[in-house]
Parts: structure tokens; C-alpha cells; sequence
């Protein structure tokens, strides 16, 4: 069985929740996977990134791939593809911005900058946003043709995410894409694509909603999905 989080967010409280919960479980955890924004506007940012690093005994050590919040830290200390930090900017302002400094230091960016873009593990890609960027946001309201272009850009059959903080399960029953290159002296034939079926698994978020966690629980070998909703005090 596979556990997924993604969204903490530096929320170090509900992060323990849901490790206490998972070892509730009746059934073993064999991996961890943590899908981007591991750190956010929350002071405790740093001890959550100290949690993870640093798992208790018996706990497993979690894969960490980066999320929209880890895009902006490096975008801030200048080590991203947008120094001006912008978009952070535009959504959260001068006051965002500061606070983010002050809740992540360099050190911890450095560590941050380690970690993987996304996961593709047998026939799934773990992601916080899709192959494209870690922002884009795929949620059941995406249109199909979008999700299958994000699904065979990879050739993936499951696609697990986390950017949209939601808990969903997608599945495209059939569909076909039709691609061709035209240059300029001719286009080439069109080649179709006809998938098999396949789907698109939002995980939700741990540290978004104050007072309760949701994560996804999944089975590699019967394809057994469960999501998991935990309650603790703020």
C-alpha cells in the first residue's frame, strides 16, 4: 500500500495526524510519497521539513517531489526560473512575500532543490501539478482532452496530483488523439492514439483546511484507491 500526501503546507499538527494515522492502519505502508508544497506561509515550515528528513523509528522515509510553494522559494532566493518572484507577488503581496522569507531559510532551499520533479512509478505519474508545471491544476471540472494529453505525455495510466488540494478519482473510459506535424513543405500523416482506461486521482491536501487532513491511500497491484480524511485539534 502506497500513502500520498501533498499540501502541509508547514502545518507540522496536522502533518503528525496523519503519520499517527497511517500507523492505525491494519494493513503495512510501503511507501510514502509527499507530492510538492511541503513548506507554505507558516512558521513551523521549517520543522516540518526537519520532520521529514528526520522520520521516527518505524516511520518510513518519505519521497518528497517539489510543489507550487517549493517553486516559489527558489524563485525568491533567486535560484528559479522567476527572480521577480511574481506570481507570488500578484497573489499574496509584499507582506507574502516577507513571510515566506522568514519561514524558509536557504538551508532548507538548498535541501528543497534536491528533491524530484515527479514520480513515475510502474504505471503512474505522482505529481504535484502535471508534467507540464507544478501549477497547473487539474481538477474533475478540466476538460478530458486536457487530462488525456497530460496522461500521454508520459504514457501513464494513473495520474496522481495534488495542485487543486482536492480528493477526486477521474477515470476517462475511452478517447483518442489525432496528432500530425506540419512543415513547410508538407504535413506529415495523422497519427491516433486510442488509450486504454485511465484515470486522474486528486490526493487532496493535509495542511490547507485547519482541523482536518486528507491523503490517499493506494494499492499498486489491485488498484484499490481509499481517501482518508483526518480530524485533529487546531
Amino acid at each position: 500500500m502506497w500513502a500520498i500526501l501533498s499540501g502541509i503546507e508547514g502545518n507540522l499538527k496536522a502533518y503528525e495526524a496523519v503519520m499517527n494515522d497511517l500507523k492505525q492502519q491494519n494493513f503495512p505502508i510501503e511507501e510514502l510519497y509527499i507530492l510538492g508544497d511541503l513548506v507554505g506561509l507558516n512558521p513551523q515550515s521549517e520543522a516540518v521539513v526537519e520532520r521529514v528528513r528526520e522520520p521516527q523509528t518505524g516511520e518510513l522515509t518519505p519521497q518528497v517531489c517539489i510543489g507550487w510553494w517549493e517553486e516559489q522559494c527558489f524563485n525568491l532566493y533567486g535560484l528559479g526560473g522567476n527572480v521577480e518572484a511574481t506570481e507570488l507577488r500578484e497573489k499574496y503581496g509584499a507582506d507574502g512575500v516577507k513571510l515566506l522569507w522568514d519561514c524558509v531559510s536557504r538551508e532548507t532551499v538548498q535541501w528543497l532543490r534536491q528533491q524530484h520533479f515527479g514520480f513515475f512509478e510502474l504505471d503512474c505519474l505522482l505529481i504535484h501539478g502535471s508534467s507540464v508545471s507544478v501549477g497547473d491544476e487539474l481538477t474533475p471540472q478540466t476538460p478530458p482532452w486536457t487530462l488525456l494529453d497530460r496522461l500521454q505525455r508520459v504514457e501513464a495510466n494513473r495520474l496522481f496530483c495534488g495542485r487543486s488540494g482536492l480528493t477526486f478519482q477521474y477515470e476517462l473510459q475511452t478517447g483518442s488523439i489525432s496528432s500530425s506535424v506540419l512543415t513547410l513543405n508538407e504535413q506529415q500523416p495523422t497519427q491516433t492514439f486510442t488509450p486504454s482506461k485511465k484515470q486522474v486521482i486528486g490526493v487532496g491536501n493535509v495542511g490547507r483546511e485547519s482541523g482536518k487532513a486528507t491523503y490517499t491511500l493506494y494499492h499498486p497491484d489491485t488498484y484499490f484507491i481509499k481517501f482518508q480524511t483526518v480530524y485533529y485539534s487546531p
